[in-house]
């Protein structure tokens, strides 16, 4: 399979942005955005720490009774990033 480029990664990375704007505040599952953009779940999961690096979204690895995930990550868009797309919209 062939690289994707930086260009189609950083339209990735719009996607996974909006679709985190259009949940927010709910808090969703890498599974579950991979489905959403019908991507590879490892795929999405390395597009999100590279978002994470850049303060965009926040990584949610415990569950509500403070219980730490072992396997699953949950995600949601940084308050910052927020503010900039409700102005823009």
């Amino acid at each position: 399979m062939p690289p994707i480029s930086d260009k189609k990664k950083e339209k990735i990375a719009e996607q996974i942005l909006f679709y985190l704007y259009s949940t927010f505040p709910k808090q969703v599952y890498t599974s579950d955005i991979a489905k959403e953009l019908a991507r590879d779940e490892e795929f999405i999961k390395k597009m999100m720490e590279s978002l994470e690096k850049k303060e965009l979204v926040v990584k949610i690895n415990k569950n509500p009774q403070g219980f730490t995930y072992s396997k699953r990550l949950r995600w949601r868009i940084s308050n910052k990033t927020y503010e900039i797309y409700s102005n823009h919209q």
